[in-house]
């Protein structure tokens, strides 16, 4: 598996930290889940222009 890091701003780390908190999982769960379902959101759009 590979592993990347990524800067957030405070806001934003603080939002995804509450997430994480209110959903019993951690950080790095959320965040990959947001975006894994971003790149199927832009994939999808990509895909619908194409058409």
């Amino acid at each position: 598996m590979k592993e990347y890091k990524i800067r957030l701003s405070t806001e934003t780390a603080a939002f995804y930290e509450k997430v994480a908190k209110q959903a019993g999982r951690s950080i790095e769960q959320v965040l990959s889940d947001a975006l894994f379902k971003l790149a199927g959101e832009l994939a999808l759009e990509a895909l619908h222009k194409k058409r």
